[in-house]
This record gives C-alpha cells, sequence and structure tokens, in this order.
C-alpha cells in the first residue's frame, strides 16, 4: 500500500471555494446536458435503440433543445472558467503535472487491487490526474463537435476538421458516452472515499 507523504493540517483548506463552486455548476450543466441530449437523439438515433423517456429531459424535441441549448452555455461558460482559474492559479500544475505512464501503470493495478492509498487528499494519484485530463478533453470535444451540429455552415471549418456532419454526430455521442462513463466511476468511488465529498463541499 502507498504511504503518504504529508499530512494536512486540521482545518487547512483543500479545495477554494471558487473550484467548489465550477464543480457544481458544472456537475448541474452535465446533467442538465446529457438528459436533454438523450432526448435530443431519440429523435434522430444513431443506433437501434433509444433511450427510455423516463430518463430524458425536454418532453418533446423543441423542449430537449431549449434545455441543450441553456445548459451548453452554462457548461462553456463555467468550463473555461475553471479552466483559466486553475491556470492563473497554480493549481493545475500543482495537482495534474508531471505525468508519467509508468505511474500510471503502477497506480492503476494498485487500485485494481483495492491498495491505492487516499489518505493524502491533497495529492492526486496518476490514475485520477490521467481521467481529470481526459474528461477536460472531452468536454472539449463535446463543446466542439456540439458547435457543429448547432451550427454547421457557420462553423464549417470545424465540421471538416471532425470529418463531415455525420462523424460529427458519432463524435458527439462518444464523447458523452465517455462523459457518462467517468460519472459513474466517479461516484463510484466518491461511495468508496465519502470524505472526497465532505472536501467538495466543505473544502477541508
Amino acid at each position: 500500500m502507498q504511504r503518504c507523504r504529508m499530512k494536512r493540517a486540521p482545518g487547512q483548506i483543500i479545495h477554494p471555494l471558487w473550484l467548489r463552486i465550477t464543480h457544481w455548476i458544472n456537475a448541474v450543466a452535465m446533467i442538465l446536458m446529457i438528459l436533454s441530449g438523450w432526448r435530443i437523439y431519440n429523435a434522430s438515433p444513431l443506433f437501434p435503440f433509444s433511450f427510455p423517456n423516463g430518463y430524458t429531459l425536454g418532453g418533446w424535441l423543441g423542449g430537449a433543445l431549449q434545455w441543450h441549448f441553456a445548459a451548453m452555455w452554462l457548461f462553456a461558460g463555467n468550463g473555461v472558467l475553471y479552466l483559466t482559474l486553475n491556470l492563473l492559479s497554480g493549481r493545475f500544475h500543482q495537482r495534474f503535472l508531471p505525468l508519467s505512464m509508468a505511474q500510471l501503470g503502477k497506480d492503476g493495478l494498485s487500485a485494481l487491487k483495492g491498495h491505492l492509498s487516499h489518505h493524502d487528499l491533497r495529492q492526486y494519484n496518476m490514475v485520477q490526474k490521467f481521467a481529470y485530463m481526459l474528461v477536460v478533453a472531452d468536454g472539449m470535444l463535446l463543446a466542439i463537435s456540439g458547435l457543429v451540429l448547432w451550427k454547421s455552415v457557420q462553423f464549417a471549418f470545424l465540421r471538416e476538421l471532425l470529418g463531415g456532419y455525420d462523424a460529427a454526430r458519432y463524435l458527439h455521442f462518444f464523447a458523452m458516452s465517455f462523459l457518462c462513463a467517468f460519472v459513474v466511476i466517479h461516484l463510484i468511488m466518491v461511495a468508496l472515499v465519502p470524505k472526497t465529498l465532505l472536501l467538495m463541499t466543505r473544502g477541508r
């Protein structure tokens, strides 16, 4: 089992207020976008299945589009604010760098064995670092492909960059699927390490 290198002082703020606010705004935006996106998908499915209407948002295609576009601005604006504050505060460099494929393999194996330590919540293990970096990249892909689906003519360069309108639809769907998988795993990890939920609400 990995040993903790540092012990945090009692009452020390680990997650600043701006991080907690942007985290919960992002959570709300993602839920709204996923549920409304499922209703939009049902109107023109890519695959031979649809999502149960009881788990979608909007009631009909027009309503789902209104919810989706409203949540889109919340998601995009909050995401830009989150990334900007991470970079300006130095938190991005402190928490996510450096990255190591070798350490990722070691931490991943420890996680599968249930031996990955979570004693020092100020430090992200390599699995967390890569997971958070991937979900940020996934969010960018969702935004770019979403712009193509929304305004295909106006964003012709992005459309061609993604391989065309139909390709953008598939990319948007698979990016959404990755986000859903991340959320499920994230919630499982919170259930296994409940003190992380307190950390994201109280900051310490």
